[in-house]
């Protein structure tokens, strides 16, 4: 009988070392939070979204190639001869790029942060916008390009036109030269020799 009771009063005991720990929950202040109302404060190096500021970009391509999963497409076309492409946040000189195209495929990315770390001028980082869910995968591709599609159009045409304008004065100046410089007589003792 004496077991019995000592049984009960370990089982009470046990209840009420468990109900300390609930009772002393039940006065503390809640830590949910009322998420559509209520946004959580994200840390200043949380990994959320990558955002470029396409004009402090100067195209060195320097992301594109760090990226492991290759979800950053970069398309360059040199500015046209004399064009002001304006200044940068910094108020330095653009380069002489544009960019037609300039793409994150946030659904390929892996959020390591290799392509932040090289950029040159900190063009491309995160920010702390973490709602970006989708319903169609095609949506969590950003476009940060400069350029209309039509005007990309145009200059890759003049771009095209250019580069073939180069090559035929490269070739005409290899040929003026090849002609100035007399034809020189074979040595006959290399061929004797074999």
């Amino acid at each position: 009988m004496r077991a019995y009771f000592i049984d009960i009063f370990s089982g009470v005991g046990s209840v009420l070392v468990g109900m300390k720990v609930t009772f002393s929950h039940l006065f503390t202040r809640s830590v949910t939070e009322q998420y559509p109302r209520e946004k959580i404060e994200m840390f200043d190096r949380s990994r959320n979204r990558l955002h470029v500021d396409i004009e402090d970009c100067i195209g060195c391509y320097l992301c594109d190639k760090a990226c492991p999963v290759d979800c950053i497409h970069i398309d360059t076309i040199k500015a046209r001869p004399g064009e002001d492409l304006g200044l940068t946040e910094k108020n330095e000189k653009k380069k002489t790029f544009v960019f037609p195209k300039f793409d994150i495929d946030m659904a390929e990315c892996c959020y390591c942060g290799l392509c932040v770390f090289p950029c040159p001028t900190e063009c491309i980082y995160w920010i702390s916008d973490y709602e970006f869910a989708e319903y169609d995968r095609s949506n969590l591709n950003y476009h940060f390009g400069n350029v209309t599609p039509e005007d990309a159009r145009v200059r890759y045409e003049e771009s095209e036109k250019l580069k073939i304008q180069k090559d035929k004065e490269i070739a005409a100046k290899k040929a003026a030269a090849g002609a100035e410089i007399p034809s020189q007589p074979k040595d006959d003792s290399t061929e004797s020799a074999e």
